[in-house]
């Protein structure tokens, strides 16, 4: 039967862990993907990806022999170059023939089909379909060479002298169509139907896959090996669910652990281990980041999400007495935590305020000088931050947070685990009774880390962290380190994106530009390009808030109007964007954005400014009228609401325009031959204008 299921498998030495999962599904979506642009696979064929520590493979349903044949239609030139005036073959056409292994009776064959504006010749050519053989060949090559291989090694060959290039060294092949090895080979090795199952619990050896089809379960019940990732994953995680039941706890949630765990084990069994109940004593984030960076263990929490003294083991072997392998790993941990409980105890020796003077010493940045030198920096600005939003009492304790925020970056126990800076200076703060607020301010300083990480807890934590991120865009920004395409070397996009963040979900009434320019002083920098500097930052910021908003469901339109009025407090911008949302709902809407467009033309058009002002006496036209009385009335209205911060109404009141509006543009010839009839009209336009734009440029609502 030609069309058959088909199985390939690359066995190789341990994989790296971390990259498992991504060079199995990378291996088989390459592999269907060549095969399919090659017409081998069908409609209907299914790709099913393997991947674990020692193998990367994919099965692949309903793949053929050889594709079908395929009618070709060559373009090979214009009629005019390749037929004379009596219809005759030119040279330059028996030429081109020639050149393909055809000669002149070819001519009879050729079809004429328009190209363009032009009439071409075509020659219909069948084109053999590809062979598995060849096509397997080629789809095996294409997936070696995109796997994303983190780092390549070089090894030799069997024969001693030739040498490839590969993630680590492979050993075996497999290529099965069906039953069938199909003649394959790469990295040095020809295609069999036998591969080997697990180090050290496979029945035997070598395994020798009967078919395609037989692959996974014959791993499984010869080679002692779980092929999925996915089911192996699914394994783990059942039995853990089920040791951590039994003592009445639950495994720490964390996928990252869970997927390198998989990638370590290929018949996963999960073991209860516990330690000392002394080194609770340390704080569980320590214990916790330990257990599971260096050991792969995932630690047990009680209902509280308290750490508990046991964590779970998945092996990769099962003995029938597993003591053995649970006293050793016992034995591993035991010094790690004991080396976390001597950095812990240790660092509390000394006051966070004591290690201020040690920041002088740690480089922040050439040319803005070193962490004792930004301290002071931003201690100053949160000092001045925090005034402004609540107080001395606000002040106080931000400045302090903001002193002590960088000083566990000395600490034995950051220096061993970066991950816990913050986290480890709050634990000393509390330790040396600090204030609550000061101490959760130093941990959270660097929140929010990532996209939909949480804000600070507390307002002394948004004022310092959001003063430390000012100075870090601002102060980088100030020398000229601005990220550049995909380069973002300082992650100052991310920085933006939290500053934007805390002014806006933490709706603080801190006028953005302003802001800016208050923080750029703090830095020794040129006077001169300050209005650039000012300007290029707010830009940047502007263009992440622009992605967010969209992100976050906001129409371009919506935002585009929103934005180009460039609000001063960027707290506004939810309101304002749910005010045009509403607005763009009424049917008035459409028409009023279009006449707001061509007031805006009209006005751009204008030499000189224009004051938004009326002379009563000067309107003529029963359409003007109508007009500025209806500007009379809901003006008012409009910027009563506006006032109050209610955007909504504000922009619901301009509804009563579209009439008097429409009338004005079909019956008053704005451009007077009269000066100052013409003054008057456009101060009347200005007036709609500067009515109807206040929360939003609605011009940009119009289609």
């Amino acid at each position: 039967m030609s069309q058959q299921n088909l199985l390939v498998e690359l066995f190789v030495e341990e994989l790296p862990p971390k990259a498992l999962k991504k060079l199995g599904e990378s291996f088989s979506s390459t592999l269907f993907e060549t095969l399919k642009l090659q017409g081998l696979s069908t409609d209907n064929s299914v790709v099913t990806s393997f991947a674990t520590p020692r193998r990367l493979a994919a099965h692949i349903t309903s793949i053929e022999a050889q594709a079908k044949d395929k009618q070709i239609s060559q373009k090979l030139m214009p009629v005019s170059v390749g037929l004379d005036a009596k219809g005759n073959a030119t040279p330059a056409l028996i030429k081109r023939l020639n050149g393909m292994g055809l000669d002149e009776a070819a001519v009879s064959q050729l079809s004429k089909q328009m190209d363009g504006k032009n009439e071409a010749l075509f020659l219909e050519v069948t084109q053999k379909g590809a062979v598995l053989n060849d096509g397997l060949q080629k789809a095996i090559e294409e997936a070696i060479q995109k796997l994303p291989i983190p780092k390549v090694m070089t090894y030799q060959l069997a024969d001693g002298w030739s040498s490839v290039n590969f993630v680590r060294p492979a050993h075996g092949l497999i290529a099965l169509h069906g039953s069938d090895v199909v003649a394959t080979s790469v990295l040095g090795l020809n295609a069999s139907n036998q591969t080997q199952g697990h180090r050290f619990e496979a029945a035997s050896a070598n395994v020798v896959i009967k078919n395609a089809d037989s692959y996974a379960e014959q791993l499984r019940t010869e080679g002692a090996v779980i092929a999925s990732f996915a089911e192996r994953r699914a394994e783990i995680v059942r039995q853990l669910t089920t040791a951590a039941a039994k003592e009445g706890l639950k495994p720490i949630d964390d996928d990252a652990l869970l997927d390198e765990v998989t990638a370590l084990v290929e018949r996963p069994n999960v073991l209860l281990g516990q330690f000392e109940e002394i080194y609770l004593e340390v704080p569980q984030e320590c214990l916790i980041l330990t257990m599971k960076a260096n050991q792969k263990y995932f630690p047990l929490l009680d209902s509280n999400n308290k750490l508990t003294n046991k964590f779970l083991i998945v092996s990769n072997i099962c003995p029938a007495d597993p003591s053995a392998v649970i006293g050793g790993n016992e034995r591993v941990v035991r010094p790690r935590l004991a080396d976390a409980k001597f950095f812990f105890d240790q660092d509390r020796k000394k006051t966070l305020e004591s290690r201020i003077t040690s920041l002088e010493k740690v480089v922040y940045h050439n040319k803005l000088g070193s962490q004792g030198q930004r301290t002071e920096r931003v201690s100053a600005i949160a000092i001045a931050i925090g005034k402004q939003l609540g107080g001395a009492d606000l002040a106080a304790k931000a400045g302090l947070a903001a002193q002590l925020a960088k000083t566990d970056l000395i600490t034995d126990m950051v220096g061993e685990f970066p991950e816990l800076q913050g986290i480890m200076g709050r634990y000393y703060a509390q330790h040396e009774g600090l204030d609550d607020e000061v101490a959760f301010a130093i941990e959270d300083h660097y929140k929010p880390r990532f996209a939909g990480d949480d804000l600070p807890r507390n307002q002394v934590g948004i004022t310092v962290a959001l003063t430390d991120k000012l100075e870090t865009l601002v102060g980088l920004f100030s020398i000229g380190e601005k990220p550049t395409g995909d380069k973002d070397p300082f992650a100052l996009r991310r920085q933006a994106l939290g500053i934007i963040r805390m002014l806006i979900e933490g709706n603080l009434s801190l006028a953005f530009e302003p802001l800016i320019q208050d923080v750029l002083s703090a830095f020794e920098h040129d006077a001169a390009n300050t209005v650039a500097t000012v300007q290029a930052i707010k830009e940047f910021c502007f263009d992440r808030l622009s992605v967010n908003l969209r992100e976050n469901g906001a129409t371009a339109q919506e935002v585009d109007a929103v934005l180009s009025l460039d609000p001063a407090l960027l707290s506004e911008i939810p309101q304002r964007l749910a005010a045009v949302r509403t607005f763009a709902e009424l049917t008035e809407a459409p028409a009023l954005a279009a006449a707001n467009k061509r007031v805006s033309n009209i006005l751009k058009k204008v030499e000189g400014e224009i004051q938004a002002q009326v002379n009563v006496s000067l309107l003529q036209e029963p359409a003007e009228i109508a007009l500025n009385n209806a500007l009379l009335s809901v003006k008012p209205e409009a910027d009563k609401q506006f006032e109050t911060g209610d955007y909504t109404n504000s922009l619901k009141a301009l509804a009563a325009l579209k009439a008097p509006v429409d009338d004005f543009f079909d019956n008053v010839m704005v451009n007077a031959e009269d000066a100052a009839l013409k003054a008057n009209r456009l101060g009347l336009l200005a007036t709609l204008h500067q009515t109807m734009n206040r929360v939003a440029d609605l011009s940009k609502l119009a289609s």
